[in-house]
């Protein structure tokens, strides 16, 4: 079985909280593997396009992994998950001296991927100022700190990801159309898992030998009744949904054996939409009346951060309906899952992780990680 699975131990890049790993078995995925090999044989700038979940950053460190900047740092950043207001700043640094306003990260995102990759996830979600930046970075080699007047050089290969349709971005006026346009000949569509069948229970085989060994010695195993769900299922939430639904198997079956009855695969049926109201063709448009009612209501209230608030209640109901689902809740919402998770950490809907200890003995890894989380974390 052809499998990819990214950190290996022996692996310069650090570990993903994404999917885990990608099968090759599926005629698709082949030609997938092909595209990404032949990506990474150049040295240019890479555009992965595909729905949340489909292991888009382990192809992103497996085409730093085949090129000639392996042993140099990967440093992979949501743009989704940084302010607006610091982007810029966050990814092509503060000249020093320069009096910008904001606090200065000590290290950019290009500094700390000098001679190495930049992995920019969900890049639909870059502020347009950052994206001229970005352009200059991908075409010249070069960025302009903010506050700088002269450009500086940078070795750095951009690989960027989006799980949204960039050609709408461009035609909302959210995305550059220079900037996609340089993509246009090392862009690679990653089909979502239903696409791609044949890879469903390779897929399902590794996850069920990996969690299982962590159960005890005993081997585990898929029933014909439970490869038959799968297959059948659509899984919206791609890999990442299929690993979750093994892990929860593995911990309800019994001898070793998962069966039909053991997946907990989600079924999130429309709700009936409520009766029309008079004068309103139907009970879609009826709510939706009601909410731009209510939303006016609160703009004439002249209530401070109205937009914020808005999001964050629809973010936390459409969580709420997913069964508290991230992939699921994104996929309904048509934004990146990343983002879902900053608002609902932001509002206390999700509880943030603990902190990790630091290894006693740092890796190039280690380093990668804590150059990032140097960068973002505030000024003292």
């Amino acid at each position: 079985m052809r499998l990819l699975t990214l950190p290996t131990p022996e692996s310069t890049t650090a570990p993903t909280e994404r999917a885990t790993a990608l099968a090759f078995e599926d005629r698709r995925s082949h030609q997938l593997l092909q595209r990404v090999k032949q990506a990474a044989a150049g040295d240019a700038a890479v555009l992965l396009a595909g729905e949340t979940g489909t292991g888009k950053e382990i192809l992103a460190r497996y085409v730093h992994e085949l090129g000639a900047r392996r042993s140099r740092p990967f440093i992979a950043v949501s743009c989704a998950a940084l302010s607006p207001a610091l982007a810029e700043s966050a990814i092509f640094g503060v000249e020093q001296g320069s009096g910008a306003r904001g606090p200065a990260p000590k290290r950019s995102l290009v500094e700390a991927a000098e001679g190495g990759t930049l992995y920019l996830d969900e890049i639909g979600y870059l502020p347009l100022g950052a994206q001229a930046g970005l352009l200059r970075l991908v075409q010249d080699r070069e960025v302009v700190r903010l506050g700088a007047r002269q450009p500086a050089p940078a070795d750095v290969r951009v690989i960027a990801a989006t799980s949204v349709p960039l050609e709408d971005m461009v035609a909302v006026g959210r995305f550059r159309e220079d900037l996609l346009s340089r993509w246009s000949g090392a862009a690679i569509a990653v089909p979502a898992l239903r696409e791609r069948p044949g890879d469903i229970l390779p897929l399902a085989r590794h996850f069920v030998a990996v969690y299982g060994r962590r159960l005890g010695p005993a081997p585990c195993v898929l029933a014909s009744s439970a490869m038959e769900r799968l297959l059948a299922h659509p899984w919206p939430g791609n890999i990442r949904e299929l690993e979750h639904v093994i892990q929860k198997a593995l911990l309800v079956c019994r001898a070793g054996r998962v069966t039909g009855n053991d997946l907990r695969l989600a079924s999130l049926p429309p709700k009936a939409p409520p009766p029309a109201l008079p004068g309103v063709s139907s009970g879609v448009d009826a709510w939706m009346a009601t909410l731009e009612s209510a939303i006016t209501a609160l703009f004439e209230g002249d209530l401070p951060n109205v937009h914020e608030r808005v999001e964050e209640i629809v973010i936390r109901a459409a969580y709420r309906r997913c069964e508290r689902n991230l992939g699921h809740t994104a996929n309904r919402l048509g934004v990146s899952r990343d983002l879902v998770r900053a608002r609902l950490l932001q509002s206390g809907e999700l509880a943030a992780p603990p902190a990790s200890e630091s290894p006693a003995t740092p890796s190039r890894a280690g380093e990668a990680r804590a150059a990032v989380r140097e960068l973002l974390a505030p000024e003292p």
